[in-house]
């Protein structure tokens, strides 16, 4: 920068000519000199003002928005991490076939302690006890105190418990969000749904993971991320299933029976609309297993009756050995069989109370008053190998197929040499057994023309391709004789005025642990179809040892136990799933002429 001189010569040399004072000039340079200097500075300091201006007024807009922000957020208790993988916490829901909800998830707390940062161990040892009775005072201040820098108090809390921590104030107590199971319907289909628990934990959440049923059987499927917004949705109907297991409670209390079993199955596509077991239990809180030495698994609420339950199902079989025996050719409803005496080595074969039904019956009548003469008699003609055959065919020989981890499990017991008497006695049910679940699929089986059914407790997207066992006329025969047994057999009980129940008591004797059979212990079933003019739905009724009465006298057989709660349930589901009642024909020597 190149500065102008305070006393010019020219300025001064005029100015002396002239006889004026040169010092004015420097004075006046001087004066001009310095405002220039001012100026350039004011103008500095007017920039770095603006500057910091704009700079702070940036800062605290930031500072403003962040506490904003912050403000409208739900304060984070701190935590610690106990692991460095993420844990997936959330499970798809379970619905029933009309999307009600079975299993779905809800926002809770875990209570975990830092015992580091605890003030007064000693006293929240001691108000921690109050809140929650099931923990010990003096074993929460030994884990307290023990060197421990953290442990789990408590796996869940209501919002009601957090809060009432919250007031106990102590710091080292700290809350940890997560997901756990809930079962809006408490005990309703228990057994179908299993439960379930949690897996891998942090304090941060924690892994849902199934314990039973179906929700251990597809947990896989519950636990995808990818299918966690798709809830699962089962063939069972709610409504459905809340009738039945009412009206089998209700029954179980009435009869006095150790435990009850019902299952409700459509016959073209082996669904599942209902399944029940009793005694139950509240998968919200389920309940631990019997672990007592000598304990009998029957004895748990735990134990699904209609899967696991694997019984002598008695007379129930018997429409098994006239299908295959029509079949097979060697007989039709009308064929006439010797019902008067049966032999096989050392062992007859006798009727229930000794009773005779005379020389010779047709099938239709053997099945109406259920003789077990004639059915060994029908079981002879088949022999052996074929029967096994046919069984096998109509699955009574394998372990449910169904979606229950229970079921691999529950395998169908069968005597290891298939002689003469056991061909006997398996056609009318006895010296095997399986579950009531085997039963109702083989049921399905004869009466919807003969194709396989295979139970299912998730909706089919494609038509059920099982194979043929019987032909559709041996179907339809076989109906016609279920038919009978309720019109005028052994189970008239059931016959529900308006839906045509057809259908096969069984009473077999519970066996001894030691071997042999209990005299005053029985395993009672009803296998139902219905309507017998187009059969639909399969109901399978099993009550353990019931004690019905009539007239003050003790009954034990199906006719009178499980029959009339077989009847209840098909009076209550059958509106519900709207089936109208049919106007039955009388039989023309019913018929009155009226005069108008």
């Amino acid at each position: 920068m190149i500065r102008a001189p305070l006393r010019p010569l020219a300025r001064i040399l005029d100015a002396r000519s002239k006889g004026e004072n040169p010092d004015l000039i420097e004075r006046e340079n001087l004066r001009l000199r310095h405002e220039s200097i001012r100026e350039r500075a004011m103008g500095r300091a007017k920039v770095r003002l603006w500057t910091l201006a704009i700079s702070f007024a940036f800062v605290f807009s930031a500072i403003g928005l962040r506490m904003g922000y912050m403000s409208g957020q739900t304060p984070v208790e701190p935590v610690s991490e106990l692991g460095a993988n993420t844990i997936q916490a959330q499970r798809a829901d379970i619905t029933d076939r009309q999307g009600h909800i079975l299993a779905t998830n809800m926002l809770t707390n875990s209570l975990y302690a830092q015992t580091a940062n605890m003030v007064d161990p000693p006293r929240v040892a001691r108000e921690l006890a109050e809140l929650f009775p099931e923990l010990n005072e003096a074993d929460l201040l030994r884990r307290f105190t023990d060197g421990r820098s953290f442990l789990w108090i408590r796996k869940v809390l209501s919002p009601e418990q957090q809060q009432a921590v919250h007031e106990i104030g102590d710091p080292g107590l700290l809350f940890g969000p997560r997901e756990m199971r809930l079962y809006p319907n408490a005990n309703l289909a228990a057994h179908i749904l299993g439960g379930a628990s949690f897996g891998d934990e942090g304090v941060n959440s924690a892994e849902l993971i199934g314990v039973a049923g179906i929700e251990k059987a597809l947990d896989e499927r519950l636990r995808d991320p990818a299918m966690a917004g798709q809830p699962l949705a089962l063939t069972i109907d709610i409504t459905l299933q809340a009738a039945m297991e009412e009206v089998l409670g209700a029954g179980m209390t009435m009869m006095q029976a150790r435990g009850a079993a019902g299952i409700l199955m459509n016959v073209q596509t082996g669904e599942i609309l209902a399944m029940a077991s009793l005694p139950d239990f509240d998968p919200n809180n389920r309940p631990s297993p019997i672990v007592a030495k000598g304990a009998d698994a029957a004895d748990s609420p735990l134990f699904n009756r209609a899967v696991q339950g694997v019984y002598e199902l008695g007379s129930t079989f018997k429409i098994f050995t006239a299908a295959q025996a029509m079949e097979l050719g060697l007989v039709n409803p009308e064929t006439q069989i010797d019902t008067s005496y049966l032999k096989i080595g050392r062992k007859r074969i006798t009727e229930f109370e000794n009773k005779n039904y005379g020389p010779t019956k047709s099938v239709s009548e053997i099945m109406e008053v259920s003789s077990n003469i004639g059915t060994g008699h029908m079981a002879l003609m088949i022999g052996a190998e074929r029967q096994q055959a046919f069984f096998a065919a109509l699955g009574l020989f394998d372990a449910s197929p169904v979606e229950l981890i229970e079921a691999p499990g529950a395998k169908p017991l069968r005597p290891a040499r298939w002689s003469d008497i056991v061909t006997v006695t398996a056609s009318f049910g006895h010296g095997m057994s399986s579950s009531p679940l085997n039963l109702a699929a083989a049921y399905a089986t004869i009466a919807n023309g003969g194709i396989k059914v295979s139970p299912t407790l998730l909706a089919r997207t494609e038509p059920m391709r099982g194979i043929r066992v019987i032909s559709p006329q041996v179907s339809r025969d076989a109906v016609a004789m279920l038919r009978r047994v309720v019109v005028s057999g052994t189970a008239t009980l059931a016959d529900i005025p308006g839906y045509l129940v057809a259908g096969k008591t069984g009473t077999a004797d519970k066996p001894r642990p030691g071997g042999g059979y209990y005299e005053d212990k029985v395993i009672n079933t009803f296998a139902a179809v219905f309507p017998a003019d187009n059969p639909q739905y399969v109901l399978v009724v099993t009550m353990d040892e019931p004690l019905g009465s009539s007239g003050g006298e003790v009954r034990r057989t199906a006719g009178w136990t499980a029959v009339p709660v077989a009847g209840e349930i098909i009076k209550r589901i059958a509106p519900l799933m709207g089936m109208v009642p049919a106007v039955e024909e009388p039989a023309p020597d019913e018929i009155t002429a009226v005069k108008n």
